[in-house]
């Protein structure tokens, strides 16, 4: 089953993309009017790159793939246009990876079922890693799904860079997804983007703009909503929120500056990573709720290297306070 060729393999193409969680994982879901619009932009934007997951819903868990699946019949000419990466494998309760052969695929099986003939899965992963399951067996299941011509390739999800390594060694992977921002810059240190460029894997950083904190919109933890899982996250936590939000400030009052907001620096950040000498190619997915934050999200700004400097300058000062998820789920990260 290892291959040493990529020249089949599956990668997007985007330079940008568009994450969905946030229109269905929370106790109000977005309406399909607005949803469908804000779909609708970020593929006029250029955000054809797509990801979602078989849990990213309330309180039915497929409740993302079901938006997909009536978008999709709305508008059939749309499905050629978007590449989509759903994350899947996965308890939805307690977030416990489900990796097993059987699991895998009965998980596939799922998806397919609620998107229906809609639109094809480009890539798809499992949500998490799985130490106890051998990468052999879930890869192999993924490759039997490949196999067959139900999706395009493989991607996973939250993997250490030792994980991305074998993992590609056993079945060319299309994409790593991973959490990558201004307040998440991990990989930068911790081998997964070294690993990742070398390997020509792409990276589809999750959460670029810090799960909105980054933007500046959110001031207190007032400001999210009841339900929503950011509440249950160490950063957003009252011991924690005061002392981050001294870096969003910082970030408000350099991208005024610079002329531009704050989601639009942290996302040029990003950009002026992607293809340089510290990482491979870099897709952030963004998420947006309404037809205006998709346009904002995808203005092309280019930080000069002046910026970039004095941008990194400010990171290296600050020390984020709490934890990317919280206690339980910590231990799913980095795999």
């Amino acid at each position: 089953m290892s291959s040493t060729s990529t020249a089949t393999v599956f990668r997007p193409r985007a330079v940008t993309g568009f994450g969905l969680m946030g229109m269905t994982w929370r106790p109000v879901h977005t309406p399909d009017e607005q949803a469908f619009a804000t779909m609708k932009a970020a593929i006029a934007q250029g955000a054809t790159f797509w990801s979602s997951g078989d849990y990213y819903g309330m309180p039915e868990p497929t409740a993302g793939l079901a938006l997909l699946r009536r978008y999709f019949e709305a508008y059939p000419e749309d499905a050629s246009k978007v590449t989509l990466f759903i994350k899947c494998c996965v308890d939805a309760k307690t977030m416990a990876p489900k990796n097993k052969r059987e699991e895998v695929l009965a998980s596939a099986e799922n998806c397919f079922k609620v998107i229906g003939s809609a639109k094809k899965i480009d890539v798809l992963g499992p949500a998490r890693m799985d130490p106890s399951v051998p990468l052999e067996e879930t890869l192999g299941a993924f490759k039997e799904l490949v196999d067959a011509g139900k999706i395009n390739g493989v991607g996973i999800s939250e993997a250490s860079a030792q994980t991305i390594e074998r993992a590609n060694s056993i079945y060319p992977l299309s994409l790593v997804e991973i959490e990558f921002s201004l307040w998440t810059p991990d990989i930068l240190t911790n081998g997964v983007a070294a690993t990742a460029k070398r390997l020509d894997v792409p990276l589809v950083a999750y959460s670029p703009l810090g799960r909105g904190f980054l933007t500046g919109q959110i001031k207190s933890v007032d400001d999210i909503p009841e339900g929503d899982i950011r509440r249950r996250f160490d950063r957003f936590q009252p011991e924690n929120f005061n002392k981050n939000l001294e870096l969003v400030d910082k970030l408000k009052s350099f991208a005024e500056k610079a002329g531009v907001t704050p989601a639009q620096l942290a996302l040029a950040w990003i950009r002026s990573i992607s293809n340089s000498p510290q990482a491979g190619t870099i897709i952030p997915i963004p998420g947006a709720t309404r037809v205006e934050r998709v346009e904002e999200n995808s203005k092309t700004v280019v930080l000069s290297p002046e910026n970039k400097a004095e941008l990194d300058a400010i990171l290296a000062s600050f020390t984020i306070q709490g934890g990317r998820y919280n206690k339980v789920l910590e231990g799913l990260l980095w795999r």
